[in-house]
């Protein structure tokens, strides 16, 4: 490897772009265009830095495994950037067990780290877990030492474990430090403002108050009775009753949640559970059935008792009763959430990490963008959507990760 190709290489891994490019921009070879193509890509020109990549992965010869398994490397990276996250995972696989069979084990890890970040963003976090118990950080450069620490981060808010957040973030400040590469320190910065803004609100006796994650995580550690409307489940410490395939059964929970230690009027629990404006007799009769169903899906935890004007919550062992709420309730929520990480994302990775349908996807956005909520850029598979970051609270209780597992 010549001597430029050499410098411009020490300068993408500083960080340093475009000194990289300084260096390579007039160069049409193989190990330029990789060089190129990486550079673009961390000045955000992802387009161009796809498809220099990718013809650089041509130009290398079929002897050359180690640099294609590079450049796959490289374009699964740009993919990731790019919420292009229904890219399969077989070609990048098989770049990493190419690169660990040469020996080149940073980028065969930083392969995996890539597949570990995807699987966050979809809510796969049992396999992310899985996957990162089998890498060992201890032989891993400052870079991706921080990248293994922000995965560990992560995963441990999605998991409710703010201790263990806290000293993974700690871990990665300092690895970036020791890297010395901007991006990677404001990463962790950023990283490290979701501990310390509201994660989600908690509603008890009329009155509400914003938590911390670590809040969160105490209160629903404590003996209180929390109906939950992030993951949609009542619980009381570790017994846990989902109901988020019944959603007018939880509608009624919450209500009488909220209402907690009074009664619900029976008009109101017809109004915010079914939508009747205008109830009559059909109406009460589907709550009398839907209050029988509430009271055996929560019969390990609380009562369902009538009063005279409706119903009210009688806990058998908790004595308190309260709603842990997202931080923000409004239609599309979980779309927004993704969107807050600033990046561009199209309606199909929205899909897929939201575990819907395009369609329904597509619908939120345009709803969205026709109240300027989010902004569309591109033409037909080329679309992408944005929006800033929503400022004052951490969206870590809005994502999917958050609602399902595995």
């Amino acid at each position: 490897m010549d001597a430029l190709i050499t410098a411009a290489a020490r300068a993408l891994a500083m960080g340093d772009a475009l000194g990289a490019l300084n260096r390579v921009a007039l160069r049409n070879d193989a190990p330029a265009l990789a060089l190129r193509g990486i550079a673009l890509a961390q000045l955000g020109d992802l387009v161009r830095a796809r498809a220099l990549v990718r013809s650089a992965a041509r130009a290398f010869g079929p002897k050359q495994a180690v640099a294609r398994a590079r450049c796959v490397v490289a374009e699964a990276d740009i993919a990731l950037v790019s919420r292009d996250l229904a890219r399969p995972a077989k070609a990048l696989a098989a770049a990493w067990a190419t690169l660990e069979e040469h020996g080149d084990r940073v980028n065969a890890a930083y392969a995996r780290y890539i597949e570990l970040r995807r699987l966050l963003l979809i809510g796969r976090i049992d396999q992310a877990e899985r996957m990162l118990a089998e890498l060992d950080p201890a032989r891993l450069p400052p870079a991706l030492s921080t990248v293994h620490e922000l995965v560990t981060a992560g995963i441990a808010m999605r998991r409710l474990r703010s201790a263990a957040a806290r000293a993974a973030l700690a871990r990665a400040g300092y690895a970036a430090h020791r890297a010395a590469i901007p991006a990677l320190t404001a990463e962790v910065e950023s990283a490290s403002r979701v501990l310390n803004t509201p994660a989600a609100r908690l509603l008890a006796g009329g009155t509400e108050r914003r938590l911390l994650l670590e809040e969160v995580e105490a209160l629903l550690a404590s003996k209180a009775l929390v109906v939950d409307a992030c993951r949609h489940a009542v619980r009381e410490a570790r017994t846990v009753v989902s109901l988020a395939r019944r959603p007018v059964l939880f509608r009624l929970a919450r209500v009488l949640g909220e209402a907690w230690p009074g009664d619900v009027p029976r008009d109101v629990l017809l109004a915010r559970a079914f939508g009747a404006r205008r109830a009559d007799e059909s109406h009460r009769a589907r709550l009398r059935v839907e209050v029988v169903r509430l009271r055996a899906m929560l019969r390990t935890l609380t009562g369902v008792s009538a009063t005279r004007r409706g119903f009210v919550l009688v806990p058998h062992r908790a004595r308190q009763v309260v709603v842990l709420a997202r931080p923000v309730e409004e239609e599309h929520a979980a779309v927004l959430a993704c969107l807050a990480d600033g990046e561009s994302w199209s309606s199909s990775a929205l899909a897929l990490a939201l575990g819907t349908s395009q369609r329904t996807v597509q619908r939120a956005l345009e709803s969205l963008a026709a109240s300027g909520r989010v902004q569309p850029y591109g033409r037909g598979r080329a679309r992408r959507w944005i929006t800033p970051p929503v400022p004052g609270f951490t969206t870590v209780l809005l994502f999917p990760a958050a609602l399902r597992d595995g």
